[in-house]
């Protein structure tokens, strides 16, 4: 099974030369760090970042230099700092060709919850809602089972939704689905981990079609 890290490295595959992405907090953060660096990438933060690199190393954090999960990040030659108002008409302009969210579940129609547990305090919804209810191009990052072993990937989601059917591609350490009409294709498996094992722990139905390649990274 696949470290968080190896999650963002495989959704880096993603990333088009040129292309104008959004990183959402948790996994999706690190995918700044796998971009090869001879692509022009603008990653933006909906906190009013344009530009943002990998994550500074050890003793050479700004804390005035933040993401919008609060994280220290460093800025590339030509990077921007603008207010949230700026930031949102970029999103809800669609001027953000990739978004890249966590989440908490994806149902197999494509709604994704990642802002609430009932119960538990949250900080606030943040930017999710915006994005996901303006971007074309959604790919989740997240766990494929809960601590508890359950599967995320769900036939319909239990927690307040973010969004409805809006998610076209899933990467988790087990494996790369995506949403389609008639439900998740398996599109990738980890390394070392069996189609056996994935189905067992999926919760919704899975459409399979031939030999399932592992991922590469």
């Amino acid at each position: 099974m696949l470290s968080k890290e190896d999650i963002a490295k495989r959704i880096s595959r993603e990333v088009k030369d040129g292309y104008y992405v959004n990183l959402g907090i948790g996994i999706p953060t690190l995918v700044a760090n796998y971009v090869p660096d001879n692509f022009s990438v603008e990653f933006q933060s909906e906190n009013g970042v344009l530009g943002m690199g990998p994550f500074p190393f050890e003793g050479e954090e700004d804390a005035d230099i933040i993401n919008a999960g609060k994280q220290t990040i460093t800025i590339l030659p030509g990077g921007s700092f603008f207010d949230s108002a700026f930031s949102f008409g970029m999103i809800r302009g669609q001027k953000v060709d990739l978004t890249i969210l966590g989440a908490m579940e994806v149902s197999e129609n494509g709604d994704i919850a990642n802002w609430k547990i009932p119960g538990k305090m949250v900080k606030g919804m943040g930017g999710a809602m915006d994005l996901v209810a303006s971007a074309e191009n959604i790919i989740v990052a997240m766990m494929h089972v809960n601590k508890a072993g359950e599967s995320k990937i769900l036939k319909k989601c239990t927690l307040p939704l973010t969004g409805v059917n809006c998610v076209k591609r899933v990467v988790t350490e087990l494996a790369v689905l995506d949403v389609t009409p008639a439900g998740f294709r398996l599109v990738e498996r980890a390394p070392g981990v069996s189609v056996e094992h994935i189905i067992q722990s999926t919760e919704a139905d899975l459409i399979i079609e031939g030999e399932i390649p592992e991922m590469q990274f």
